[in-house]
């Protein structure tokens, strides 16, 4: 680790101000809303967006490393309206998230940093307060004089607003260790529960800290143990509020603090294996709910996949405007939430940048990315084969339109109230979001002896007071699945359990996808599968401040490679040929695209996970299959951290790390007809090789080196969403010979819009198939739906427009050759 030497900063705690290095804007190119001259490197493992903030006339950037509290090679960096960036010669790096803007003595705290009015700026040294930052809060006594910084290992120091002198409160919990424990993957003091602390905030007399992880080993294989904590603390006592993973602490002050901070609320995002949860503090008390999610990418119980989820106002002075990011979901957040006023929280659209925070600047959007790690850390797989991150970790900022966030995938989502869990007769759950979506329905399965009645209540309003909806019996050792139609109305609705049992109570909420299965126009010239020729290459992001992406170009006919050349695209995006044999065979070397990492039969794409458990998925144009088999396309690669991008058959999917349940929780993003070779993330951007040159010329997109050999798609990675509508075809079994009662491999069926079921069999009597699904993505199955199908028939169903579920299974009554195919549209 790269360390700064910090003697001139020790003396009187102070200041490196003024004077910045300048870099020139004119004519640089933008891609999608990704400016790549703007891409910030740092030389760590990871280079995540710490926070973004419009202050003095300028955006002010922060980036951050992994591990180190200690300081670090990222920077302060500011950007000026007409996007030339500046970065600061005092940077000292870390790991830091934090910002606040103090209004007494008009300065913005982000990171070590304290800037002024003026734009010069101030910094504390690590050496005076260690820790990786992670938040501030408005002083509980002297808010006028003091602040609070929160660190990921339980420090707490106040900061004098005026001299920066820190005093500890609270020691991080990597002072009393070597610096050389600086890469240790937990380091935490005892004081809390959990690990990998996230949010920072006051009101109402207390502090209130999260984190989001579990130390040990365990945590970084299963999903759904215990871990995190929401804790809160009055000047004197600590108190552990709930004993779950939770990141986003704020209140409707935001960055500023709460304007009225004693009756103001405080509210909290979080999660465990089931939903989403958010909390709200206002008279003194707790209040928890419930909403599902959009992805699953951001589980994890080390709490390492989600970077930091905010709320923040993205609005005006007079018209207020919340936006909240929550696993992989853009939710519009009322700025009045309180536990008796909880109406209004709406899911937008669903997103795959992983986004670190963001603001309004200049009527736009600003999205401050974690891109692309030079360690992937725990997020590998056997799809990826040994491919390496990229040789330099980098993230960009991401401009856009105010109402991008109602732009995205669709804003289909689930989650459970109680999964698997025993409850006692009476029990009631937390409430789950009801309202935001036209296309609703539960699965309850009771995993008792007894038959249970189960109501159903909601909350209309969102003041707190709850009706009966409906109710249902469920059988012991079964399962139903009711939908609600558009005249069940409320904000909330919770399950009450009539009996003792087990159960698992699993809500799916969807929307019409009204995408084209047809690509946007910003993909043109990307070659057909059905073509032979196409301009195509692996690329890779170079180390050692090169600060390119490198092509090892190559020419396809059919499924068979012929070498180009060597060509580097640089922040310019001029792709140019290069004479660099090292680099080249590295590339091919360590690059390669894997073979027969999925199996492609007549039926479906099979994969078997790092696990050893068993996937099925669609299939595309048949084209597909011997392009996969020849090793011409790449399947999988991490495009942004800690969760990878896979390609496979002509559907692209977003695929959660395997201790975030990988395939298990894999969700189709779009569906295209295009022989990609390869793709990866270079300056916040998702590039593409696998092009018809000709039909290039003019899309801006498409960029072609200065031989005319060569060439690169450039795009953001939430583009895809514009690639076309998941479609597919296929099915677990097609002429199979299938045993009674033994279940088929699992089949994905999640996220896709118009579903038909088709099956036969080859028995000389009537079978009965019975179809299980798994709503949820790990169990528990449940039998949806029986068919007879007599000898010599083909049984067609359609599903019904509220059908949801993420994988179906099939079993029979009687030993047979069985097809079971399903088509997607």
């Amino acid at each position: 680790m790269k360390r700064y030497s910090l003697q001139t900063l020790l003396l009187g705690w102070l200041v490196l101000c003024g004077h910045f290095v300048k870099a020139q804007v004119k004519g640089k190119p933008s891609f999608s809303g990704i400016y790549p001259h703007l891409a910030m490197y740092n030389n760590e493992g990871e280079c995540g967006t710490g926070a973004v903030v419009p202050w003095a006339g300028k955006l002010w950037v922060i980036t951050y490393g992994p591990h180190l509290p200690f300081g670090s090679s990222d920077k302060l960096y500011e950007v000026s309206a007409d996007l030339k960036q500046t970065v600061f010669p005092g940077s000292i790096g870390g790991t830091p998230a934090n910002r606040m803007i103090h209004s007494e003595s008009k300065q913005l705290f982000i990171g070590p940093y304290a800037v002024n009015e003026e734009g010069n700026v101030r910094v504390i040294p690590y050496k005076a307060m260690p820790g990786r930052h992670t938040g501030n809060a408005r002083h509980l006594k002297d808010p006028k004089n003091k602040i609070l910084y929160g660190t990921m290992e339980e420090g707490v120091y106040e900061v004098d607003v005026a001299t920066l002198k820190p005093t500890m409160l609270y020691e991080d919990g990597n002072v009393d260790r070597a610096k050389a424990a600086d890469k240790a993957t937990y380091q935490f003091k005892g004081l809390l529960p959990g690990t990998h602390g996230k949010g920072f905030y006051s009101g109402q007399g207390v502090a209130v800290y999260s984190n989001n992880g579990e130390p040990g080993k365990r945590a970084e294989i299963d999903f759904d143990i215990e871990s995190g904590v929401l804790a809160e603390w009055d000047g004197k006592d600590w108190k552990v509020v709930r004993r779950n993973q939770f990141v986003e602490v704020t209140g409707p002050g935001g960055i500023y603090g709460n304007k009225k901070p004693e009756t103001d609320p405080i509210w909290a995002t979080g999660w465990d294996h089931k939903s989403v949860l958010l909390g709200v503090r206002d008279h003194n008390k707790w209040t928890f709910y419930r909403l599902p999610k959009a992805s699953h990418a951001y589980d994890g119980a080390h709490g390492w996949n989600t970077e930091w989820p905010r709320i923040r106002d993205v609005g005006t002075a007079a018209k207020p405007d919340y936006l909240m990011t929550m696993h992989g979901m853009f939710w519009q957040f009322p700025g009045g939430f309180t536990s008796k006023n909880a109406a209004g929280i709406r899911p937008r659209s669903s997103y795959l940048k992983v986004i670190g925070d963001y603001t309004r600047w200049n009527n736009q959007l600003v999205f401050g990315c974690d891109d692309s790690a030079q360690r992937e850390f725990l997020n590998k797989r056997k799809a990826k084969g040994g491919i390496e991150g990229p040789g330099q970790s980098n993230s960009n900022l991401w401009f856009t339109s105010l109402d991008l966030p109602d732009q995205l995938g669709p804003n289909t989502a689930e989650g459970s109230v109680w999964l698997n869990e025993s409850v006692k007769a009476g029990d009631t759950s937390e409430p789950m979001l009801f309202a935001g979506w036209p296309y609703r329905s539960v699965w309850i399965q009771n995993n008792g002896d007894s038959e249970v009645s189960f109501a159903m209540e909601v909350d209309k309003s969102g003041n707190g007071s709850w009706v009966a909806l409906k109710s249902v019996s469920v059988k012991p050792k079964t399962a139903q699945r009711i939908n609600f139609t558009n005249a069940e109305t409320g904000e909330w609705i919770r399950l009450k359990s009539g009996k003792a049992t087990n159960v698992s109570a699993h809500f799916y909420y969807s929307t019409d996808d009204k995408r084209s299965t047809s690509p946007d126009a910003i993909f043109n010239g990307l070659t057909q599968a059905t073509t032979a020729k196409s301009t195509a290459g692996l690329i890779y992001g170079l180390g050692d401040n090169r600060r390119a992406l490198a092509l090892a170009a190559m020419d396809y006919e059919g499924g068979k490679a012929k070498e180009v050349g060597y060509y580097e695209l640089d922040a310019d995006m001029k792709l140019v040929r290069k004479d660099d044999q090292k680099t080249l065979g590295f590339i091919k070397t360590k690059f390669a695209i894997p073979q027969k990492v999925v199996t492609v039969d007549a039926s479906s794409v099979l994969v078997v996970d790092d696990k050893g458990r068993r996937w099925r998925l669609p299939l595309g144009n048949e084209a597909f299959t011997g392009l996969t088999d020849q090793g011409a396309l790449r399947v999988c690669r991490e495009v942004a951290t800690e969760r990878d991008l896979f390609n496979c058959h002509g559907t692209f999917y977003e695929l959660p790390a395997e201790n975030a349940d990988g395939y298990a929780k894999i969700r189709p993003v779009s569906s295209h007809n295009f022989r990609i070779n390869d793709y990866a993330s270079y300056r916040g951007l998702l590039v593409m090789t696998g092009l018809d040159v000709a039909k290039a010329t003019d899309n801006k997109h498409i960029i072609v080196s200065n031989d005319k050999k060569a060439a690169v798609w450039a795009g953001a990675i939430d583009d895809l969403w514009k690639m076309g509508k998941p479609t597919g075809r296929g099915g677990p079994w097609k002429n199979t010979k299938v045993t009674a009662n033994k279940a088929s491999d699992p089949y994905l069926i999640g996220f896709y819009d118009k579903k038909k079921l088709s099956i036969s069999h080859n028995a000389s009597a009537a079978v009965t198939f019975t179809l299980e699904a798994d709503p949820v993505g790990n169990g528990p199955w449940m039998v949806y739906k029986t068919f007879t199908v007599k000898p010599g028939e083909t049984l067609n169903f359609d599903f019904p427009r509220e059908f949801a579920s993420r994988w179906v299974r099939f079993k029979t009554n009687a030993n047979c050759q069985a097809t079971t195919w399903l088509d997607y549209k």
